[in-house]
């Protein structure tokens, strides 16, 4: 497969590559839909030496499978046919070689949510019934996800230019997850909590079989901006923990030993280096609920993905929106099909390994099951 060939020949290619192949490959890859404007930048900013730009295009390219990897090789071929005619990439697989098997997510159109088969279904369930969640059947559950997503703030300055494309770009997900989104946008601490506390009251959750929860804003060490912030004095900051307390079980009864992610995109303080747009806010210098019945646990069933690092910054295209978003989508349409959510977590925290500046961080995990999206079932 060319994902194997181009792993193969990886050093060769990396030594290979000068600064003007790179960068017609990007406009060429960018071109035919492989990599994303915000991978581009990845690669020609984030990198300042040009075997490190090369070592990233060939390993994001790779790691994005066959039909990738044989689209790269193709526009080697254009661009520097004597590197490719070095790397002996014509080359015949042997008489008699077996024949590739071609998996369901390289027939499947990129950027699109791969689906479930119920073939894997009925094997997750007949193998692991017992370490899954499950799921309740499409023709009844109703399935909500909340999102709020803070775009223009009191202070112009602190407008996050290209949130909107997050926005877009989750909708479209958790639809075709099979969640219904409330999308809210610009809310202070205050209309935060107020938003949060009604979602976890609404009664459909009793027929769902999970929940989302994604905030989208500018943040500090311990909380998420609220609209009206102005700096480090003032009180207009949702604490993260408020989340978990507000869905937990006491106060969520619906969504009890039901999974609920929550996806958090906000810096976390100053550090860092690099950046296209920083969401860092500038910063002057400065137990058990009893329910009568049983013991059950107040906390449990989450699972959060923030998307830094505490005490550090997180990135934002202008036009394309987070790294964090883009990356949640892209690993999300590949793998759903068939991994749980802390695998599809990991996996998106991989797809940042070359991206030194931001690296997201999982939280307050208290998943006691798999978590399967399942998703088209």
């Amino acid at each position: 497969m060319a994902d194997k060939k181009l792993l193969s020949v990886r050093t060769r290619l990396v030594d290979g590559l000068n600064h003007a192949v790179i960068r017609d490959l990007l406009d060429d890859l960018n071109s035919d839909g492989v990599l994303n404007d915000g991978e581009v930048e990845e690669v020609t900013e984030g990198q300042s030496r040009t075997r490190d730009k090369a070592r990233c295009l060939v390993d994001m390219v790779r790691k994005k499978g066959s039909r990738a990897s044989e689209k790269l090789l193709s526009r080697l071929q254009e661009r520097d046919g004597s590197l490719h005619g070095q790397l002996e990439l014509d080359a015949q697989p042997a008489q008699g070689a077996p024949v590739p098997i071609i998996s369901q997510q390289e027939t499947h159109p990129p950027g699109v949510l791969v689906p479930c088969t119920q073939q894997f279904y009925s094997r997750i369930f007949a193998e692991e019934a017992d370490s899954v969640y499950p799921i309740k059947e499409k023709s009844g559950r109703k399935r909500l996800a909340l999102i709020i997503n803070n775009i223009l703030f009191d202070r112009p300055d602190m407008e996050r230019k290209g949130a909107s494309k997050d926005e877009e770009n989750m909708e479209k997900l958790l639809k075709d997850l099979g969640y219904t989104p409330e999308t809210s946008n610009n809310l202070s601490a205050e209309d935060m909590e107020k938003t949060l506390r009604a979602f976890a009251k609404r009664e459909e959750h009793k027929e769902s079989d999970s929940t989302f929860v994604v905030i989208m804003s500018h943040g500090v060490r311990d909380g998420i901006c609220g609209v009206h912030y102005q700096n480090e004095e003032s009180k207009d900051v949702f604490p993260n923990d408020k989340i978990f307390e507000i869905l937990n079980t006491q106060n969520c009864p619906g969504l009890r030993n039901k999974p609920k992610v929550i996806l958090i995109q906000a810096c976390r303080g100053e550090g860092g280096g690099y950046a296209f747009v920083s969401d860092s806010v500038p910063v002057d210098p400065m137990e058990y609920e009893d329910d009568a019945l049983r013991k059950e646990h107040k906390e449990k069933d989450f699972i959060c993905l923030c998307s830094s690092t505490p005490d550090n910054k997180s990135y934002r295209h202008c036009v394309l929106g987070t790294i964090f978003f883009q990356r949640i989508v892209e690993q999300f349409h590949a793998n759903a099909h068939k991994d749980h959510i802390d695998e599809l977590f990991r996996k998106v925290q991989n797809a940042f390994k070359d991206f030194p500046m931001q690296m997201p961080s999982k939280e307050r995990t208290t998943l006691l099951k798999k978590f399967y999206l399942f998703p088209g079932l």
